[in-house]
């Protein structure tokens, strides 16, 4: 039990510690001068991006906890009224917040490890459809209600102010797959490595191509199998009688 509890306070401390550091960098970064894409891009996919994700591997044991959903929905309600207040760093987290408890609330709804590799398999295809397809939800809301998406995805920033995004169900399934490692024994901090690489990946890529943005859930998907892929076929296959 002492031990238990020292874990416990430890999980904590360094969830605080790292809220603190965010919530300061996000605060004085877009006071310091802009730097040049490609140090923008890496201070982004190997800091920013890491240490805000980081937030929901640290938050993960509370994924099953029974107010979660009340939590999702406050957390939303937070956001959407920090926005409009123009508190933007406030509805930053508060959105963070609210996707991963979204995320682990629809977990609540799957009964076996299968109908997570199913989600796994579809999503990537419908984000894909969303990003690319010239009327898709994803590419009309990027390239034609910039201010939308920014209202709804969570920013990571870099110096200048500049900033990268990802949207409500990054978060949401990133929660989602982070959660489900807990719940069936996988792997969940190769799971988060893996899932944070590849979301990584993906801003590089991103860049690199020029375009607005890269469907991000195939990465995510990837990442969670690429992790798990061993386990889950010798849990998932069928049994010879």
């Amino acid at each position: 039990m002492v031990e238990r509890d020292t874990s416990v306070l430890s999980r904590v401390a360094l969830f605080v510690v790292l809220a603190a550091a965010i919530v300061t960098w996000d605060t004085v970064a877009p006071h310091l001068g802009a730097v040049a894409l490609w140090p923008t891009v890496g201070i982004i996919a190997a800091a920013v991006m890491p240490a805000t994700l980081g937030l929901i591997y640290l938050a993960l044991p509370l994924w099953s906890w029974r107010w979660i959903p009340v939590a999702a929905v406050g957390f939303g309600l937070v956001a959407v009224v920090a926005w409009e207040a123009n508190l933007h760093l406030a509805s930053n987290f508060a959105k963070l917040a609210a996707y991963t408890c979204a995320g682990w609330t629809f977990l609540r709804l799957f009964e076996q490890l299968s109908w997570v590799v199913l989600i796994a398999a579809i999503i990537p295809v419908v984000d894909a459809v969303s990003v690319f397809a010239p009327n898709g939800p994803t590419h009309e809301i990027v390239n034609n209600h910039p201010h939308v998406y920014s209202a709804l995805a969570v920013a990571f920033v870099a110096p200048g102010g500049n900033a990268a995004g990802l949207g409500p169900p990054d978060i949401l399934f990133f929660a989602l797959f982070l959660a489900a490692t807990v719940r069936w024994r996988l792997r969940p901090g190769w799971t988060w490595l893996a899932m944070t690489g590849m979301y990584s990946l993906t801003l590089v890529l991103a860049n690199a191509a020029d375009v607005n943005g890269l469907p991000a859930l195939p990465f995510l998907s990837a990442g969670f199998l690429l992790a798990n892929g061993d386990l889950l076929w010798r849990r998932l296959r069928p049994r010879r009688v």
